[in-house]
């Protein structure tokens, strides 16, 4: 988020909260995309940082005029399976 965008939501008075999300990233064909698991919202970045926050400020879009539902727990972890 830029500087003009936190100053807006002080000076509004808007509510604003605090998710963790579950986001898993890939690099893809030297792109790094970053997906949320709770909801499928995804984004992309040159690094992983970029689609981190490209993400970050997709799923404020996302959730800009709702209500954020409740999630169940997610876990990640690895499966191996012989191919």
């Amino acid at each position: 988020m830029d500087l003009a965008y936190w100053i807006h939501l002080l000076l509004t008075g808007a509510d604003f909260m605090s998710k963790i999300f579950t986001v898993s990233v890939q690099n893809d064909d030297g792109w790094y995309v970053a997906k949320c698991l709770e909801n499928s919202v995804a984004s992309q970045g040159k690094t992983m940082d970029d689609a981190m926050e490209n993400l970050r400020e997709a799923l404020t879009l996302y959730y800009e005029d709702e209500t954020l539902p409740s999630f169940p727990q997610t876990y990640v972890t690895a499966l191996e399976v012989a191919l």
